[in-house]
């Protein structure tokens, strides 16, 4: 057993014990305070106790904390700092409960718990800015005093793509979003560093995370790529996750060898990319506020009807809290008729998202999905939809994702959607559409995302095992 290995095996219970003198001595401090009135003097035997409880599992805490700064790779100073201030705070505590016991010990009680509560919040906040950023504390104040009120770590639209540093314009944002708040200036998990490009290239202790010209062999796309539920997944899976499309810009910006002043017009450009690249320029990766959820206030839907859409295993639920908009789906019914039809239009002012894949929808039933005019997702996947009946589709002029995976729709039929102004989103894999209606059609929905598939994830040497036939005994 390394030795290294223990000792970052006994640094990571810094963080469940880390909590424990926090929460015993504050309210150590408010029983101290407490007993000072006659109807409460009888707290005082105990807060002895709490307060030698609180100083022991301080002291754990900064034996566990310096074990983790020395295993992981954190801000020297903002470590140093943490430490001394953690330290003090097992002292004071000890030196209270000394001052508890024995009321002849020559120090003043009054000053030494408000330096105790004074030594827990910094340090406090000196861990907390550990972990989640020299900004953490600060962070939501901000967002309250600024003329935007919704947090706005996203993506921004770029005025034009093509004039846009690769770099600094695209990768950094999503680097910014995802990889910072583990690979930074105070924090580098693994010794690594994202912030600075020269620092990203470099790599972390397990050598290059990335090999210009080869995204495939990149330990960060590798990482990526990885299920989610993978040790070796990166970011966490508890943490924001990348999207499709910003994998893909990675992959690309590496394959054109990660480049650091060069401008999207600069750099080879498959027409999937160009796709990405165009979604850049007309939408946010992460709006600042959802688009398919209607802003205008409706109605409650009658409890009545959704109470018979969910005999007939219909599962009726609302798309958010706090909202009276629904979304129907059919994940436990694959026949869908009149009845249902029928019962859905009833509720066609609050209903916005409906799911029907792999239902016995065909085209007959699109006459009474049109009249579904607040819809903004619609999942018609793996079900009997032909051309004949998208026309009626153009009548829902608030779609903004439309699914038609599996069916047998052609690009021909699609272009009659064009009027679909809202459309932000269109599935066409395994459809009648083919490789030559892609262009055509990215021409004719210029501001949609089309899902075309096609995916290829490269396979690691992790994902298989060699499996060999155990040595007999004679």
């Amino acid at each position: 057993m390394r030795v290294l290995s223990v000792i970052e095996f006994l640094g990571h219970f810094h963080p469940l014990l880390v909590h424990l003198p926090l929460g015993i001595l504050l309210i150590g401090l408010v029983l101290q305070w407490m007993s000072h009135k006659n109807k409460y003097a009888s707290l005082t035997p105990a807060i002895p106790v709490i307060l030698l409880a609180g100083s022991f599992t301080a002291f754990a805490s900064c034996i566990t904390g310096y074990l983790l700064s020395i295993s992981d790779d954190y801000d020297k100073s903002l470590v140093s700092w943490h430490m001394w201030m953690g330290i003090g705070v097992a002292l004071f505590s000890l030196m209270l409960y000394a001052k508890e016991k024995n009321p002849a010990f020559a120090v003043n009680k009054k000053l030494l718990s408000i330096a105790l509560l004074l030594m827990l919040m910094v340090t406090g906040h000196l861990g907390g800015s550990l972990t989640h950023g020299s900004d953490y504390l600060t962070k939501p104040f901000k967002e309250i005093f600024t003329t935007d009120s919704v947090t706005n770590t996203t993506i921004k639209p770029i005025a034009n793509v093509q004039e846009a540093v690769v770099y600094t314009d695209i990768i950094t944002p999503i680097l910014q979003t995802r990889c910072y708040s583990c690979h930074n200036a105070n924090k580098q998990k693994g010794g690594l560093r994202m912030d600075e490009i020269n620092l990203l290239m470099k790599g972390g202790k397990d050598g290059k995370i990335i090999i210009p010209g080869n995204a495939d062999e990149s330990e960060m796309i590798k990482r990526l790529l990885l299920p989610t539920d993978n040790e070796h997944h990166m970011p966490p899976k508890e943490k924001p996750q990348p999207t499709e499309s910003q994998i893909k810009l990675l992959h690309w910006w590496i394959m054109n060898n990660a480049d650091a002043q060069k401008k999207v017009k600069e750099l080879a450009q498959t027409d999937k990319i160009k796709i990405f690249l165009t979604a850049l320029q007309t939408l946010a990766i992460i709006q600042k506020q959802r688009t398919d959820i209607p802003s205008a206030p409706v109605a409650k839907a009658d409890e009545k009807i959704i109470e018979q859409l969910k005999t007939h295993n219909i599962v009726v639920l609302p798309v958010a809290q706090n909202t009276n908009y629904l979304q129907a789906n059919f994940v436990t019914d694959s026949i869908v008729d009149k009845t249902d039809l029928q019962l859905l239009l009833q509720l066609k002012q609050q209903l916005i998202w409906l799911k029907l894949h792999n239902t016995n929808i065909n085209d007959g039933a699109l006459a009474s999905i049109s009249q579904l005019t607040n819809l903004t997702r619609l999942d018609l996947s793996n079900t009997f939809i032909t051309d004949k009946g998208m026309p009626m589709l153009a009548a829902n002029n608030n779609l903004q994702s439309l699914n038609l995976v599996g069916t047998k729709v052609t690009a021909a039929a699609i272009t009659q959607l064009k009027g679909l102004n809202k459309l932000q989103s269109l599935f066409l894999y395994q459809t009648g559409c083919t490789s030559k209606d892609w262009k055509t059609l990215q021409t004719i929905f210029k501001k949609t995302i089309i899902d075309t598939g096609g995916y290829f994830v490269p396979l690691l040497s992790g994902d298989t095992s060699l499996v060999k036939e155990p040595k007999k005994k004679y």
